[in-house]
């Protein structure tokens, strides 16, 4: 898809991400995706803060990540989070479909197929991103005035079993995730347009930036070892060379999307480069907040429901009311067929939500069934995906380990033999090698 037309068409969708801003002072996983998107990931992170004394403090934070996490899954995590601030009434939960979520976050258009990549690659991020746990013994509550201990989740999910089905998704948040990420001074808004032109390590950059940026025209001084290790998740045993190169590149990149206006790399001393930056033109404008679109108007078309019957529920009923009560009609639809109305659809719908509303009725037993069966066949599915990646692993650590034994049988050979260690090293290396090729040309 040409970047230029995605863009476009993000202007007319969500516009613009939710960033949580103790979260955007540290890298989620490492940048690298071969060492992230793997089983049991557990990634450790420092930040530095002032305290209220004003003096300089770290904290700690550990990121658990039972099926793994790339740097891009953080794009739906921050593009999620502003669908579900933008509608107040939801109070922590969203419910809309794969086709609706992606088309607000500018993945799609209203014109794309339904399914294909963009769907296996959401479908993707959300299963590692509602694995992940989050610990922090320093994390900043915008509410208590305070930095405390935490530990948190991102959120749940409950999702139909049937693949091509056009019921929403349901998505719940960690309740103290939420309440800190949706609290004033929890959060910032960030050009989402710009942030998906940018590669991994530049959309950290970025956010990190926009965060120093918000308050003040220059940055502090930026230690560059700690930056590109901490905020861009690099890892530690590259050189410092790369990682200086990494910075500069980062840079070049934020200065043309306007995010840096000038910012150079200088050298301290032996194995010390800092920098400090300019904030660009681009934190002139105000990131645009999006426009809210219900995520339950493609579903009540759906049931058969016209534009002035959607707004009617939409302006008379609790969206959260009407969010449940649409997937129970979808779900009958789908399930029983058109035989289970006594009318049509769209009747059942609003006779059950008029009932709901006084309190007189409640979701029948059958669509309990479903949902309690959907949960049981999400967690075996991720169950079973971490089956085989523990399989897999043990087989690989069990073929390393006999080929370490191998290797350790050559060397003390030679050794025996009377040749030195690193001689006797490098000849068995040699000959393991020589021996491996052979078996797998036979």
């Amino acid at each position: 898809m040409h970047l230029n037309h995605m863009n476009r068409r993000i202007s007319k969708e969500i516009r613009s991400g939710v960033g949580q801003l103790t979260l955007v002072e540290h890298a989620l996983c490492p940048l690298d995706a071969r060492a992230s998107v793997v089983s049991n990931l557990v990634h450790q992170a420092t930040f530095s803060y002032s305290d209220k004394q004003r003096r300089r403090q770290l904290g700690h934070a550990q990121v658990f990540c039972p099926l793994g996490l790339s740097p891009n899954d953080e794009f739906y995590l921050w593009g999620l989070l502003s669908i579900t601030l933008s509608n107040p009434q939801m109070q922590g939960q969203l419910h809309a479909t794969r086709h609706y979520l992606l088309r607000r976050l500018g993945m799609i258009d209203t014109q794309a197929r339904r399914g294909g990549r963009q769907y296996r690659d959401f479908s993707r991020a959300i299963e590692r991103l509602s694995s992940v746990r989050y610990q922090c013994d320093r994390f900043y509550d915008p509410i208590r005035a305070e930095h405390r201990k935490v530990s948190f989740g991102f959120f749940s999910y409950s999702i139909p079993l049937d693949e091509e089905s056009n019921r929403a998704w349901r998505f719940a948040w960690d309740p103290v995730f939420f309440e800190l990420a949706s609290a004033t001074g929890g959060s910032m808004r960030f050009d989402l347009g710009v942030y998906l032109q940018l590669d991994a390590a530049s959309r950290r950059f970025y956010l990190f930036l926009s965060k120093l940026f918000y308050r003040r025209d220059v940055t502090p001084r930026l230690d560059v070892q700690q930056t590109t290790e901490q905020v861009l998740g690099v890892a530690s045993t590259v050189s410092l060379r790369d990682k200086v190169a990494k910075f500069r590149r980062c840079i070049s990149i934020l200065r043309e999307h306007r995010i840096v206006r000038d910012g150079t790399v200088t050298r301290l001393g032996k194995g010390q480069f800092a920098a400090v930056l300019h904030r660009g033109s681009l934190f002139a404008l105000r990131a645009a907040l999006p426009e809210f679109e219900s995520p339950l108007v493609e579903p009540l078309q759906e049931i058969g429901l016209d534009n002035t019957g959607v707004n009617r529920i939409l302006r008379r009923y609790d969206h959260r009311m009407v969010a449940e009560w649409v997937d129970i009609t979808l779900a009958a639809k789908s399930r029983f067929g058109s035989r289970h109305f006594s009318k049509n659809a769209a009747a059942y719908l609003i006779d059950n939500l008029k009932n709901a509303a006084k309190g007189g009725r409640t979701p029948p037993d059958w669509w309990h069934e479903i949902r309690n069966a959907e949960m049981m066949a999400s967690d075996q599915h991720t169950n079973r995906k971490e089956g085989k990646r523990k399989r897999r692993s043990s087989a690989e650590e069990s073929c390393l380990e006999r080929i370490g034994n191998v290797h350790d049988s050559i060397f003390r050979h030679f050794r025996a033999a009377g040749q030195p260690d690193e001689i006797a090293k490098k000849n068995a290396k040699r000959f393991q090698r020589t021996r491996q090729q052979s078996q797998d040309l036979n």
